[in-house]
């Protein structure tokens, strides 16, 4: 049985769990109906708008970065030996580029992990694609006032690579065991049967497919910005025609078959745990705009003024909701015009997009609960804390 395969005592306590949960809830309820209609509404709002076009691509990267990228190269730029200067700026940058949700980021990251990547660099990208998503911020100092967006650029940047050093500092043991293991089982003369260009292309070409695909529009915000929004499709359509000649022409069939499987085994391991997590998610707090069993009236009751509880229970209950990219901000938008202060929308803005509770599950089932607790923590934490400073001072 492998160290991640639940034991037979775990599956029973799972079981346990439903059975207490079928018991127990009331589930004629009216409140107790709308919240299950909810889960399923977004579930189904989560299936339609991003597993096609985000999660599907990202399940293909991880899977070509598992079989095809070079694992001494990932272990030289983003190991737990490369240069933190290096490895902490190809991290936080390769993640912004892609500017995606919390739950969208999950496969490149368990992708650039098990190959070798340093878990403060794999974080530091785990933290800053969706928290450093360049129209959201440019979109939150138009809504918000400058000094709010300024806050959110500032803070996810610096906490991509706070929050990465204090990870790879507190489990320094675990990641050189872990980088210990993996050059034992990497042949040191491994030559790469394609070159550095054709996997750049090859790689880049999926990146492109992505990113352009899910451009958003800015709402009249950035006519630079529209103007690639207008003509998206045929971008995407260009990186798809470059994927299929490099597919063809540079990889046998053998090849693509285990590139294929590979995508496969990612989307086992992660889409059963999002679905659960969005489920839940849905259940307890709804859409955007919808009540489900937690009142939204009883959320921004509890995020008004600038204390520590204010800054808190924003960053807490945003690491838990969430957001695909962008809803954060009439969100916020709304919670503000319900008197929400502005450094609990900074902490909100801070651990929201970036943690959700669907991606706390998969995090949880990659790094393992200690890891992943003190990643959350981390999140929340200096969310919390940002969110306190910022308000004293605006």
């Amino acid at each position: 049985m492998s160290s991640k395969e639940l034991s037979p005592n775990k599956k029973l306590l799972i079981v346990f769990g439903v059975f207490v949960a079928a018991y127990f809830i009331p589930w004629g309820a009216a409140r107790v109906l709308g919240a299950t209609n909810e889960a399923f509404l977004m579930l189904g709002e989560y299936a339609r708008q991003h597993v096609l076009l985000c999660l599907v691509p990202a399940m293909f990267i991880a899977g070509a970065i598992t079989v095809f990228l070079n694992q001494q190269a990932v272990m030289r730029y983003l190991g737990p030996d490369a240069n933190r200067f290096t490895a902490y700026s190809v991290a936080s940058v390769s993640g912004a580029i892609l500017a995606v949700c919390s739950c969208t980021v999950l496969p490149i990251f368990k992708g650039i992990y098990k190959k070798g990547a340093g878990l403060g660099p794999a974080v530091a990208f785990l933290y800053s694609g969706p928290a450093i998503n360049i129209l959201a911020i440019v979109l939150s100092a138009k809504v918000f006032g400058w000094q709010l967006g300024l806050a959110r650029a500032v803070g996810a940047i610096v906490f991509s690579v706070v929050i990465g050093l204090i990870m790879a500092f507190i489990f320094r043991k675990d990641d050189a065991k872990r980088a210990a293991d993996a050059r034992m089982f990497t042949a040191p003369d491994e030559k790469p049967a394609r070159s550095l260009g054709q996997m750049v292309v090859y790689m880049a070409s999926m990146v492109g497919i992505l990113v352009f695909i899910n451009w958003a529009s800015s709402k009249g915000g950035s006519t630079a910005w529209d103007a690639i929004y207008s003509v998206k499709y045929w971008i995407t359509g260009a990186f798809g025609l470059v994927l299929i000649y490099a597919v063809v022409k540079w990889f046998n069939k053998d090849e693509r078959v285990e590139w294929v499987i590979a995508t496969r085994d990612f989307s086992l391991q992660i889409l059963p745990l999002l679905f659960g997590g969005v489920l839940v998610a849905g259940f307890l707090l709804g859409r955007p705009g919808h009540d489900a069993l937690i009142p939204s009236n009883w959320i921004a009751g509890l995020l008004g003024g600038n204390s520590l509880f204010a800054n808190f229970f924003a960053a807490f209950s945003g690491a838990l909701m969430y957001f695909a990219t962008l809803t954060e901000i009439p969100i916020i938008q709304g919670l503000l015009g319900a008197g929400m202060g502005k450094g609990p929308a900074l902490a909100l803005l801070l651990a929201g997009p970036s943690l959700s509770l669907p991606s706390i599950l998969v995090i949880g089932g990659e790094l393992g609960w200690k890891k992943t607790a003190t990643y959350v923590g981390l999140v929340v934490g200096l969310s919390t804390l940002a969110g306190l400073v910022f308000g004293n001072l605006v």
